[in-house]
């Protein structure tokens, strides 16, 4: 993830968020899992009637699934992708 900052108010220089690679595994379960409990809290807030019953029906949700849902992330990301890797093979050359 780029952030970009402006040096003389024309040109942006580019920055790297300072998180360790080997945490990678935590950022990438804090991204998806908030992600999908976003998507799957709005689609069930759409019975909601007015739009700010919705909006506030949907972060509300968001953020109850989005508890639930990133410890489950993090412990089934790694076997998750064990398991995908059982079940592909490397492709080889012609």
């Amino acid at each position: 993830m780029w952030l970009a900052w402006p040096r003389d108010g024309k040109q942006h220089e580019r920055v790297m968020l300072g998180i360790p690679r080997r945490y990678s595994h935590f950022v990438f379960g804090v991204l998806q899992s908030g992600l999908t409990s976003l998507i799957a809290a709005g689609i069930a807030s759409l019975p909601a009637d007015g739009a700010m019953l919705f909006a506030r029906h949907w972060m509300l949700s968001w953020l109850i699934a989005w508890a639930a849902m990133l410890p489950v992330v993090l412990l089934a990301a790694p076997a998750i992708r064990a398991f995908s890797l059982r079940l592909t093979r490397e492709e080889r050359g012609p």
